[in-house]
């Protein structure tokens, strides 16, 4: 076996690894397999004769590439809105192994996401390598180019945060996931009477300028007329992560085109604001929910 052959099958001894590092640091498998794309290019770049713990070296460079793209995600919300690539199609194209990802996934439940998603991006690196893989902070310092203490520091701020993650919130998040997927389920079907069930009386449908030239109306209020509004209607909305709250998304064939935001009050959804001017959207972290309620694709 030659050189570069062997190299390829250390590098696959720590593939999962550092996948599941990416995966917790970027909350998608996409996102993740990208990082780790990265890492096998610089490693296929490097002397590994000057490399004496690969697993270390592998890992390290994942954590920069990730703090790289979460800080660029960060920056890219004060920009245009680029469309997206579905996750589905990123998958396929790089190989990625569904099952493998599953295992992953239900490793990291959505709210733990949700919290990290607040963390800033130092933060978030110091907690994942530390907390979830034992990396000692003095590996992680470098990376966050701070001392081994202050690195500690960050770690602590972000644990108390993650600690004081209410468990009762978590569980309104999978309760709000349960009622815009049966609101979905029930417009695309067009159950009528299903849509009713779900809308306060008195519900509200608002819309940005944009969403209101596109619908052709402006506000709509009760549940009788909002319910018309949607009958048979959201064939390509799905379920999605709006700034930490479940909303609806809509991205025909990947590209974002609006997003909807419910207020639920007492099980029943009381307000839906939609959002479709570009500059509005730029600056929400918006993420489409595959059924299992992990990330698919964010925009």
């Amino acid at each position: 076996m030659d050189e570069k052959n062997l190299l390829a099958e250390k590098f696959e001894a720590y593939r999962g690894h550092l996948r599941s590092v990416g995966y917790r640091m970027l909350g998608t498998m996409s996102e993740a397999e990208d990082a780790v794309q990265e890492a096998w290019l610089r490693l296929s770049r490097s002397d590994p004769d000057h490399i004496d713990n690969l697993g270390g070296w592998l890992t390290t460079v994942v954590a920069r590439v990730c703090l790289d793209m979460l800080r660029s995600r960060q920056s890219r919300r004060e920009e245009p809105l680029e469309p997206g690539v579905p996750e589905a199609a990123l998958s396929a194209e790089q190989g990625i192994d569904p099952e493998q990802d599953m295992l992953i996934a239900d490793s990291v439940g959505l709210a733990l996401l949700v919290v990290l998603e607040r963390l800033a991006p130092p933060e978030r690196l110091a907690f994942v390598l530390h907390d979830m893989f034992a990396v000692p902070f003095e590996e992680i310092a470098p990376i966050v180019g701070r001392s081994a203490e202050a690195t500690r520091q960050l770690a602590s701020r972000a644990r108390r945060r993650v600690q004081g993650a209410d468990m009762d919130a978590a569980a309104n998040l999978s309760r709000q996931r349960e009622i815009v997927g049966a609101f979905l389920a029930a417009s695309k079907g067009g159950d009528f009477d299903g849509l009713l069930a779900l809308l306060d009386p008195d519900v509200i449908l608002r819309g940005d300028n944009l969403a209101a030239r596109m619908s052709g109306h402006g506000d709509v209020r009760g549940a009788t007329l909002v319910a018309q509004q949607f009958k048979g209607r959201a064939q390509a909305a799905q379920v999605g992560l709006i700034d930490g709250t479940i909303g609806i998304v809509v991205a025909p064939q990947g590209r974002l085109l609006l997003v909807l935001r419910p207020t639920i009050r007492d099980g029943r959804i009381a307000e839906i604001n939609v959002v479709a001017e570009p500059e509005q959207l730029s600056r929400l972290d918006i993420a489409a929910l595959a059924p299992d309620g992990q990330v698919q694709q964010r925009f």
